[in-house]
């Protein structure tokens, strides 16, 4: 093999590792933002699920004044 075969193939590997690593990323952002999603969620049923007591009416009617 001559020396630019050598040089592109090498380049070549540099950027598919880097491709690699910028990929990678982008998964564990993608599951860190699903893991957010879903512990939003979790907290959005733990506050309907505290309301689920309240009496039929309570918070329809507000009267601002200014």
């Amino acid at each position: 093999m001559d020396p630019v075969s050598l040089a592109t193939a090498f380049v070549g590997a540099q950027m598919g590792s880097a491709q690699m690593a910028v990929a990678a990323k982008m998964l564990r952002m993608h599951a860190d933002n699903a893991a957010s999603i879903v512990e939003v969620l979790n907290a959005a049923q733990r506050n309907i699920a505290s309301l689920a007591n309240v009496a039929a009416g309570v918070g329809q009617n507000l009267n601002i004044t200014a």
